[in-house]
């Protein structure tokens, strides 16, 4: 969270509010008369979206997000409009990368904008924005319909034991391997031993100085059963688990069992150089199996769900993106009913039979249109299943960056692991209590 920020609201222990800002306090006001949405604070009188409102919805409303890569927005949004021929819905495209698609949400919001109804949210910013009371709590929309979602995805959208978005589509990492050089992974450590073995330049990921690090870094702590932070806020990073996988991380460069350009690689840096044909493993997201089977490496490659840590148990990071309602909305029913247009069971087949993203509906990963153009959809699931969120908080962005930064000094050999697991602690707490 930036300064301008931090200082709209003051928390006491325990993460209650104590004091509003007067200017949100006037939005409330402002808000009081449009649909019946109360004051956009955390707590009892939180503003919140009504499930009902979407019936006989009208008007226009805006989807506000990142770039649309794939299509899937624009493409949600015009079978939207062809369902409710009563509403007129448009995507309005806010930044080319997540950074940027954040800062020009927190823009808008601060600025009070209604220009977006909805925003596409990163499934990192939800405590964020929910204390800002930047967004409607839609705790009543998906307690509708949790009995389709998987639960894991559901966790990214909860903060204060409310619900502030609904997920839209996820994201959880896989391995994908070539099955002429390397087995399909189970345990890290095997993975690891393979890569070492294999003839080329063993296993690429996601290790340069940014939020990719962090998740790849969680993946192995998680399933090592390390933590960052407990439910009470609690730092669980200094620990034996935090130093083990450090350990054996920077010990994979060192052996030559991970490409040493992977501290230059973001996603497609590793998929690039996948695709050259080198390596035995690389770790990315599900979109990749589309543009993989693009390339010469058509047929050569396996598939399969993030490994498990030795002796414990497989655990990805949660990735996807989530519909969130601006409180500022000055159609907040229209909002309502495009959520339960791209959030139905029909709709999120679409999402991974045409737009090859993962859906929050567990049903449609056995679909067999689905199933037809995604084959690896029950390991897609697995992975989604056994995934964590990554750590939930207001200052999440300082908390990831702790992490990224501290983990590549160890990759990169500039740190010690104790050295750098303990500026890691540290810097999480500076950022919990600048907040």
């Amino acid at each position: 969270m930036n300064p301008a920020t931090s200082r709209r609201f003051r928390f006491r222990r325990g993460g209650r509010l104590a004091v509003v800002a007067a200017a949100t306090a006037a939005v409330g006001l402002a808000l009081s008369g449009c649909g019946g949405v109360a004051t956009p604070a955390l707590g009892p009188t939180a503003a919140a979206a009504d499930p009902a409102s979407a019936k006989d919805a009208k008007g226009n409303v805006t989807l506000c997000g990142g770039k649309d890569g794939a299509g899937l927005y624009k493409g949600t949004v015009d079978a939207f409009m062809k369902a409710n021929p009563g509403v007129t819905a448009k995507y309005t495209s806010i930044g080319a990368t997540t950074d940027d698609a954040r800062t020009q949400t927190i823009q808008r919001l601060q600025g009070k904008s209604n220009e977006c109804d909805l925003f596409l949210m990163d499934v990192t910013w939800t405590p964020e924005f929910a204390s800002q009371g930047w967004v409607l709590d839609q705790t009543k929309l998906v307690e509708s319909n949790k009995d389709k979602l998987i639960a894991s995805t559901a966790a990214t959208a909860r903060y204060k034991d409310r619900y502030w978005a609904t997920p839209f589509f996820t994201n959880a990492g896989l391995i994908y391997y070539d099955k002429s050089k390397v087995a399909k992974p189970e345990t890290w450590q095997q993975l690891y031993t393979e890569a070492a073995k294999a003839s080329g330049d063993g296993v690429v990921f996601q290790a340069k100085q940014y939020e990719g690090l962090t998740v790849n870094f969680l993946e192995l702590l998680y399933s090592a059963g390390g933590d960052v932070i407990d439910d009470q806020g609690n730092i669980k990073i200094d620990s034996p688990e935090t130093r083990k996988v450090l350990d054996f991380m920077a010990g994979g460069i060192k052996s030559g069992a991970v490409e040493k350009g992977v501290l230059t690689y973001d996603e497609d840096g590793t998929r690039l150089a996948y695709e050259s044909g080198k390596n035995g493993y690389e770790r990315n997201w599900p979109y990749v199996y589309g543009l993989l089977n693009k390339t010469k490496l058509a047929g050569t490659f396996g598939v399969a769900p993030l490994p498990s840590w030795e002796g414990g148990k497989a655990s990805g990071v949660l990735g996807g993106w989530n519909l969130g309602i601006s409180s500022y909305s000055s159609n907040p029913g229209a909002a309502v009913a495009f959520i339960d247009f791209a959030t139905s069971p029909d709709w999120q087949k679409h999402v991974a039979a045409d737009y090859s993203s993962a859906p929050v509906n567990e049903a449609a990963y056995s679909d067999p249109g689905v199933l037809a153009k995604m084959p690896f959809a029950k390991e897609l699931l697995a992975s989604v299943k056994s995934a964590k969120p990554r750590p939930s908080s207001p200052v999440y962005q300082q908390i990831s960056e702790a992490i990224y930064k501290n983990v590549y000094s160890v990759l990169s050999g500039t740190a010690s692991t104790d050295d750098a697991v303990k500026k890691m602690a540290d810097q999480i707490k500076k950022a919990q209590a600048s907040f």
